[in-house]
């Protein structure tokens, strides 16, 4: 299997134990990683009702003593923030056992990072397949209302049962599947940086995440109905995702611009307090939807024309970025996080002339590799509309118009350099997110 290749490179993660019925193996797998320490077991109400006794038993026949479980409440669903963080920061410091979490994406962050704060690391048992963060180097945490992956180890194993994961609500599987197909669009951000030598590409992470992955988004109709071969392979690809963003400290190779709309609207708060909440991965997919848009028109650019001088002459202040950034961002917040990072990004003019001559030059490969990378929207729609997914903004009660300006906020909310910094920079993000919108364009004829 691909995931024990990858785990002898050293990773934070030494074990991953993935199969049907192998709950029974927690206590066994605790007892290797972490021999003679006591146990904390750490769930909701939801995650125990499915593999609380089972891991709890598993642990007393392997011999590991247990503190009392640590047990949520399932309702209202969790939120990972600094407070929830604090929580558990504070249940642990009672004691010196390690944590062993029985979780989905929440939970599992709150606890990645929670158990680095006290100093110890931790066992993970998944319970859907949710999300690409089980095995991620950092814990997607909201910290003074603002999204961020706040740096931290990934757990030292993980248990991932998949007969648990195929029996749980079909919602939860489409939410992973939309998690992972905004990796399509994110190589393509990937591709843009290294060929104008930004971020290079990392090959064995690229090798980990994305030749694998149009296999595992192959069949969305079985994973809706919860097929055990098609939740393994979504499940395999979920976890290779997030070892290959401990292989590269960064979580570059599994998220781009598509990842942004969802952090857009989750600093927003959009959707929390839905019954049940608006998932990650449901945003995610819409966002890739709406890359994959975008890049069709990206593909129909011939930049190796680009007037360079032109554009110089164009190029923007850091004060009118500011004031850009500053009209698009309401909230003050989100706008003062947004303005450091673009702050960040911002190419003052003296030095814009190398960036412009170099997408110019770098137009041609660069184009050829994208082409080769992307999917077209419809499809990408069509997939998500199969597994379940949200795949409309309609679905979630999200207009045109609100969707429109999605674009132009996620361009500045981090400072990983995608398509929408490309087009920023050539002076065209506003001329083809525009053109999505008006008659003849993907989202107009979709509205």
């Amino acid at each position: 299997m691909l995931i024990d290749h990858v785990l002898a490179h050293g990773l934070d993660t030494k074990t991953v134990v993935m199969g049907a019925n192998v709950l029974s193996r927690s206590g066994g797998v605790f007892a290797d990683l972490f021999p003679g320490s006591t146990g904390v077991i750490v769930a909701d109400e939801n995650t125990w009702a499915v593999a609380g006794d089972q891991v709890q038993a598993s642990m007393a026949a392997h011999g590991v003593a247990c503190d009392p479980p640590i047990v949520y409440p399932g309702v209202p669903v969790l939120f990972a923030d600094d407070r929830m963080v604090a929580d558990l920061v504070g249940a642990l410091s009672d004691t010196s056992a390690v944590p062993l979490s029985i979780a989905s994406g929440s939970l599992n962050d709150v606890t990645k990072l929670a158990s680095h704060i006290t100093g110890r690391s931790y066992l993970n048992v998944c319970t859907a397949a949710s999300v690409d963060g089980y095995t991620s180097f950092g814990a997607a945490i909201t910290v003074d209302g603002v999204k961020q992956t706040v740096h931290c180890p990934a757990p030292r194993g993980v248990i991932v049962p998949l007969d648990v994961m195929a029996q749980a609500p079909a919602r939860l599987t489409a939410t992973g599947y939309g998690d992972l197909i905004e990796k399509v669009p994110a190589g393509a951000d990937w591709i843009i940086a290294d060929e104008l030598g930004l971020e290079p590409i990392d090959e064995q992470a690229w090798a980990v995440v994305q030749p694998p992955l149009r296999e595992a988004l192959g069949d969305p109709a079985a994973l809706a109905k919860g097929d055990l071969a098609a939740v393994e392979k979504l499940s395999e690809e979920l976890i290779l995702s997030g070892l290959a963003m401990q292989m590269c400290s960064s979580s570059r190779p599994a998220s781009g611009a598509g990842h942004y709309f969802s952090h857009q609207w989750e600093m927003e708060g959009y959707g929390r307090d839905w019954d049940p909440p608006l998932s990650h991965g449901f945003k995610v997919g819409l966002g890739a939807v709406a890359m994959c848009a975008l890049y069709e028109s990206v593909l129909d650019l011939d930049l190796s024309h680009l007037d360079v001088e032109a554009r110089v002459a164009a190029w923007p202040t850091w004060g009118q970025v500011e004031a850009h950034v500053r009209a698009l961002q309401s909230d003050p917040v989100i706008r003062e996080a947004a303005i450091a990072q673009s702050r960040d990004k911002y190419v003052p003019r003296d030095q814009a002339r190398a960036r412009l001559d170099l997408i110019r030059e770098r137009w041609g490969a660069m184009r050829t590799r994208i082409q080769a990378q992307v999917l077209p929207a419809r499809v990408v729609e069509e997939m998500l509309a199969e597994v379940g997914a949200v795949h409309h903004p309609s679905q979630i009660e999200v207009t045109l118009s609100q969707l429109r300006r999605k674009y132009y906020q996620a361009q500045t909310i981090r400072t990983r350099y995608t398509v929408l910094d490309l087009l920023q920079d050539v002076g065209l993000l506003s001329h083809l997110v525009d053109s999505l919108f008006v008659p003849g364009g993907y989202w107009y004829d979709r509205g």
